[in-house]
């Protein structure tokens, strides 16, 4: 008689982490829509913080609804108590920032609700700001800024002169990534000398270019054909850097941090320390080292409030401090 056939025993799960599992989507709030519509189209907001909004608003209204409170109805206390569950939940505290932006989330948009009627009392207005520690930005010295330059430099065709142009580009500049990667070639001013950029909320600003700059411009347009789709060549718009894979017509952020990390390990430079972002960090640090006043360091930053573009005065008080601790005579005197 032939053994019966083991029945095989159910594989073991994984364990999860964080959450026990991807919360169910909920029908979204006509009122959240109308919200992110007028932070769109009345506040220039841009699609990334929107996008970031909806998701902070639709991760509330499913916490409220798991307690049958809708999301339009709810309290102080309920609002309170959603802001306490975040920092129990899966053992880990959120970052201040991501905390702050929720909490902004749910501000203006209960404020909304109150301005159109829907309500009559704004239950956000009475919750405490979380206190956010303010990191000093990281940069890159000159030095290396200079390697990674002279790095893409090598690198030669039409791929090298594009990443040389976008380097010195944002170098000279200090723009956003997505200002960089976004440029319209009627940005460009017609002596070649500046830029003229739209910023978040739609601004317009008009930033200097360095003769570097300019010249690694003039080398890299006359192969910027090279990346444009065949039948794209006379698309709605012209962008200064396209690309041939991408969607939207031009290079996409991702795909220029991409190439600065691949530029960073050919420079000898830790890949964690480069980002777009840090060498807009670079810009601002490296001016303000050499005597730029800081007005116009925050005009061409497009900074709405000065003192976002402060915080580049404590990384060169910083760095101050450390020159006089290593240097000074006396500075590691001991005090009997």
């Amino acid at each position: 008689m032939s053994p019966m056939p083991k029945t095989p025993l159910p594989k073991a799960q994984p364990k999860r982490r964080g959450r026990p599992c991807k919360p169910r989507p909920i029908a979204a709030s006509p009122h959240v829509d109308a919200f992110l519509d007028m932070l769109t189209a009345e506040r220039g907001a841009a699609l990334n913080t929107r996008v970031a909004y909806e998701r902070d608003l639709a991760d509330l209204a499913l916490w409220l609804a798991q307690r049958g409170q809708p999301l339009e109805k709810a309290g102080t206390e309920d609002l309170r108590a959603y802001l306490a569950f975040q920092y129990v939940e899966g053992g880990q505290k959120p970052a201040p920032r991501t905390l702050a932006r929720r909490l902004s989330a749910m501000r203006q948009f209960y404020r909304f609700l109150v301005s159109e009627g829907r309500r009559a009392d704004d239950p956000a207005s009475a919750l405490d700001s979380p206190k956010q520690g303010r990191p000093l930005p990281k940069i890159l010295t000159v030095e290396e800024v200079t390697r990674m330059i002279d790095s893409a430099q090598t690198r030669g065709g039409p791929e090298g002169l594009r990443l040389v142009a976008l380097l010195e580009v944002l170098y000279a500049t200090g723009l956003r990534v997505s200002e960089l990667v976004g440029l319209p070639m009627a940005a460009i001013l017609r002596d070649g000398r500046g830029l003229i950029v739209r910023g978040k909320g739609g601004k317009e600003r008009m930033v200097p270019l360095s003769e570097p700059a300019s010249a690694a411009l003039g080398a890299y347009l006359p192969w910027r054909s090279h990346f444009i789709l065949a039948g794209r060549e006379n698309g709605p718009v012209a962008f200064l850097f396209p690309s041939r894979s991408s969607a939207n017509g031009h290079l996409t952020r991702q795909r220029f941090a991409q190439l600065l990390k691949e530029l960073a390990i050919e420079s000898n430079i830790d890949p964690e320390k480069v980002s777009p972002h840090v060498l807009r960090h670079a810009f601002a640090t490296h001016l303000l080292d050499r005597g730029a006043d800081l007005r116009s360091v925050q005009k061409m930053l497009g900074h709405a409030d000065i003192a976002t573009t402060q915080i580049y005065t404590h990384v060169v008080s910083e760095r101050l401090k450390q020159v006089v601790h290593e240097h000074h005579p006396l500075a590691r005197r001991k005090i009997r």
